[in-house]
């Protein structure tokens, strides 16, 4: 351990998950898929019921997770007018952004990510363009590769550090990979602080899995999926306890959005909506944080907080919260208070925004939720303005709009979306925002691969026609 005390700039291990829904654990209700791992982690530190990703969709949220603004902020509302990134597209994380690896990695951090980046695929766009030492992963969603029916995309690469090392891998192993290689990161890490992300592809589709996995689940490919991300949690566990790193080692577990069905495998628990939507169940997931010694066990945490606010925590409990970026705005807030159960510890947060591409959908204030708009970028039919008010501490499936009975509460939260729009913009209202900054571009963009039918590739289209 080289002498580092527990509190002493504590390793960091971030998992997140793709399309992993409010209702998919067990912690959080699941009564079909198996995740013992994650309900014992979530006994052994703080479950938090109101943590939300800053948007529905994927790109978006990483970015914002990664910066600690909101997408709008970082001119990934929208990409091109596409919700999220494709292969060869010439815009991602602009290189002025400073990320939660290169804060951690000026305090003496070595960073390494681990599967799904999406935040551009342009050299100039990847993890190690973004403080982070070390990359073995998918660039973008494992759907983005050539499949039966789908065969437009080119072939899906697979990248060490910055080179494709593999196209078209058998997405079934990658998995066991990518822990294989969180691994050997921890070992050769042992004696310094580290910050480990690993973003796995499931349950995105389509979901491919080893055999053992479907062969016992009770919830088909998708609980299978599910089931694979608990082993790998436990792996990832297994070896911070066998390196004398339990002790050292905060453990963060999330998902990117909320499930992209509610019913049919995937699971949002009593959330309202999906995946792409500004309903509860599209931005409202699961998160569960250990640190043995330090995170008190068996917590909940009601507080409403978000990904963004990653960043300025994890700074300040590595005693990085001067180098959280001062010459720009950011939108998170520390909320290690609340992670370590300090008593009367509350949101840092008077309101937390939620976003459809560059359009100001709802606001939440306390227990009070306000639509002003729905539609438009990422949900199907036209944009709608309207005024809708729920009450989140007694409806979080947002049944009853009560803004007849609290027009008081309407108007205080208005007033706090318009701040908002000044601040970040609001596209479906024709404002420009005075604080947010341009998304990355490049010249000549070019996709990491080209089909070539004489390459060996292990599936030269992958068999499972599910995308999205």
């Amino acid at each position: 351990m080289a002498g580092r005390e527990p509190g002493d700039r504590p390793n960091i291990v971030l998992i997140n998950c793709d399309d992993l829904g409010y209702g998919d654990l067990g912690c959080y209700g699941s009564t079909v898929n198996r995740t013992p791992v994650l309900d014992r982690m979530s006994s052994e530190g703080v479950r938090f019921t109101d943590f939300y990703q800053a948007s529905p969709l994927c790109s978006p949220s990483r970015g914002a997770m990664l910066t600690g603004c909101y997408p709008p902020r970082i001119g990934f509302g929208l990409f091109d007018g596409r919700g999220v990134l494709f292969p060869g597209m010439g815009v991602g994380l602009s290189g002025e952004e400073r990320t939660v690896a290169e804060v951690l990695r000026e305090r003496g951090y070595a960073t390494m990510l681990v599967g799904k980046w999406h935040c551009g695929d342009q050299p100039a766009f990847l993890p190690l363009q973004h403080g982070f030492d070390g990359y073995y992963g998918l660039p973008y969603s494992n759907d983005m590769g050539r499949q039966v029916g789908r065969t437009k995309p080119p072939p899906l690469p697979l990248i060490r550090d910055s080179e494709v090392v593999e196209e078209q891998p058998d997405q079934a192993a990658l998995t066991e990979r990518y822990v294989g290689r969180c691994r050997e990161f921890i070992r050769a890490n042992r004696d310094r602080p580290f910050l480990l992300y690993l973003a796995h592809m499931y349950v995105h589709l389509p979901i491919y899995v080893p055999e053992s996995f479907a062969a016992r689940s009770m919830n088909g490919r998708y609980g299978a999926g599910v089931e694979c991300v608990d082993w790998a949690t436990g792996a990832v566990l297994d070896e911070l306890e066998e390196q004398g790193l339990d002790g050292n080692t905060l453990v963060v577990f999330t998902s990117d959005n909320g499930s992209r069905v509610n019913g049919e495998g995937g699971s949002n628990g009593p959330l309202r909506g999906t995946k792409a939507q500004t309903w509860e169940g599209g931005m409202r997931v699961p998160l569960i944080a250990r640190w043995p010694g330090r995170i008190p066990a068996g917590r909940e945490c009601h507080e409403p907080v978000s990904a963004i606010d990653f960043l300025p925590t994890f700074a300040a409990l590595a005693g990085a919260g001067a180098a959280v970026p001062a010459d720009r705005p950011i939108d998170g807030r520390d909320i290690s208070p609340l992670l370590l159960g300090e008593p009367g510890a509350r949101s840092p947060h008077e309101a937390l925004y939620y976003y459809n591409g560059n359009s100001l959908d709802a606001v939440r204030m306390g227990r009070w939720k306000l639509f002003v708009g729905r539609g438009g970028n990422h949900t199907p039919g036209p944009r709608r303005e309207l005024t809708e008010l729920y009450d989140l501490g007694e409806d979080v499936g947002e049944t009853t709009d009560v803004a007849g009975r609290h027009p008081e509460v309407v108007r205080e939260i208005a007033a706090l979306a318009e701040a908002c729009r000044v601040d970040l913009g609001d596209e479906a209202r024709g404002v420009v925002g005075r604080n947010t900054r341009p998304i990355g571009r490049v010249e000549n963009p070019r996709p990491l691969t080209v089909y070539d039918p004489s390459h060996a590739y292990f599936a030269a289209e992958y068999d499972l026609p599910d995308a999205g």
